[in-house]
């Protein structure tokens, strides 16, 4: 099942979305958000789903062309969000490049921090900012969004909270966090508000390629129209979505809605190309001793996408111009 918002007021309209993405239907029946509609899945989901087949077979009356464009992220506030760092490859690299050695617990006990959740970015909205100088980057990531799951849940229970699946843009200012984190306190002024993929979808839509809590596909980002990176989602993740559930959990609740992101996609194989400027550059540092790729300036476009084996987008794409933030 594939699910949307459109950006209308402050938590969207839910909508129902074709598997093409090409068709899509408000279900006020059901529920008006999102949000709504996971506060009260159970109920919730085979309604949509009873949509969504009606959808796919062109039976469902009401039914209107989907615009991308016109859409917010799938939860455009959402109660929590978290995003780790499962590709410990990428953490290993950067660390690397600065003559810092990785600690061994690194490998085992995941990284995570909590990020904004207040005011997310509709995908195909500009990425306002200030300061070219703060050293923009994109991150293309994966996330996964629960419904209510206890607190100390195993990676085996979270697992069967997963609902849905989504694409990120989780934008860092790279030149601020250095700053941030030798203060000891974790990011937060570097971490402006992430993006989403105009379509979340449920797992079961992903077929053989949602495999050990894991989605086996390539991201695929592109910058000023050219391909930037491709690693595949699946290869080198360290820590699975169950288990950055579980970590989540381990001292608290997540109520329903919560979303967890993976962290910068990555592979070893660095033929695939980076989800991520700093990766690339660091990768530069390590080879020649210098950094050669700048950070986004404005006016630069940026497109992160996953597609399907038959070449079919699945989740739409983020497709979002950087310009200056102008408060006046």
């Amino acid at each position: 099942m594939k699910l949307a918002s459109l950006n209308q007021g402050r938590d969207g309209v839910l909508i129902v979305v074709s598997r093409d993405l090409t068709r899509a239907v408000v279900v006020p029946q059901i529920a008006f958000t999102l949000q709504a509609a996971l506060d009260d899945w159970a109920v919730a989901r085979p309604k949509l789903e009873a949509v969504y087949q009606r959808l796919n077979d062109g039976m469902e009356e009401g039914a209107f062309d989907f615009d991308q464009a016109a859409c917010h992220s799938p939860l455009p506030r959402a109660y929590h969000w978290a995003d780790g760092s499962a590709y410990v490859n990428h953490v290993e690299l950067v660390r690397k490049a600065r003559g810092a050695e990785m600690p061994e617990s690194f490998w085992h006990d995941p990284l995570m921090y909590q990020g904004g959740a207040d005011a997310f970015i509709p995908p195909h909205s500009p990425i306002r900012l200030a300061d070219e100088a703060w050293g923009i980057d994109l991150e293309a990531e994966l996330a996964i969004v629960t419904d209510d799951v206890p607190m100390g849940a195993t990676p085996a229970e979270a697992d069967g909270h997963i609902r849905l699946l989504m694409l990120v843009n989780d934008v860092s200012l790279r030149n601020l966090i250095p700053g941030e984190l030798a203060k000891g306190f974790g990011f937060y002024q570097s971490k402006p508000s992430s993006s989403f993929s105009p379509v979340a979808i449920t797992p079961d839509e992903l077929g053989e390629s949602w495999k050990d809590g894991k989605v086996h596909r390539p991201l695929v980002s592109h910058i000023n129209g050219a391909l930037f990176g491709q690693p595949n989602a699946g290869v080198d993740m360290t820590f699975n979505f169950p288990t950055l559930v579980a970590h989540a959990a381990k001292t608290r609740p997540l109520g329903a809605g919560t979303i967890i992101g993976s962290g910068t996609v990555s592979n070893y194989d660095r033929s695939a190309g980076s989800s991520c400027l700093a990766e690339k550059r660091m990768l530069e540092i390590v080879e020649s001793g210098e950094a050669k790729t700048p950070f986004l300036k404005f006016g630069d476009r940026v497109r992160i996408e996953m597609f399907d084996v038959v070449g079919q987008s699945l989740f739409g794409a983020i497709d979002q111009v950087v310009e200056r933030y102008d408060a006046r």
